[in-house]
């Protein structure tokens, strides 16, 4: 083997090939998980407030620095990020008076993954029919 191949364990074709969801149907609890997020980000404050951390220089945000954009009152971003925080998306720490919020990267695997379409799947049609 070549200095430049990467040998992954673990993983068959079938793993790397299709998404979750196309390989087995959702059990109970991991679609409990995952409508959790999704539900978290369905609302357009929360969506905004992910990709404001996410986007943020150095991958973390302190609160002071997510309420200007928005025409909301701090108690409610501080309601969209507990949101956020208890769906498993972002991690945070006090840091003296401020409150520093990051983007957990495996709960944004997770939901990538599971939406990926497989390789070699055939685009749905503008009206919703192959």
């Amino acid at each position: 083997m070549s200095k430049s191949e990467l040998v992954v364990l673990g993983q068959d074709d079938a793993m790397v090939c299709c998404s979750p969801m196309v390989r087995e149907p959702l059990g109970e609890a991991a679609a409990v998980d995952l409508a959790r997020m999704f539900k978290a980000l369905s609302d357009p404050v929360r969506l905004r407030l992910l990709s404001l951390i996410a986007s943020h220089e150095g991958g973390e945000a302190c609160v002071c620095d997510l309420t200007g954009p928005f025409d909301v009152s701090q108690p409610t971003i501080s309601h969209h990020l507990k949101v956020l925080r208890e769906a498993g998306l972002v991690g945070s720490e006090r840091r003296g008076t401020w409150v520093y919020y990051w983007v957990l990267p495996a709960a944004l695997a997770k939901l990538s993954s599971l939406l990926q379409a497989p390789a070699g799947a055939v685009p749905v049609a503008a009206g919703g029919t192959r």
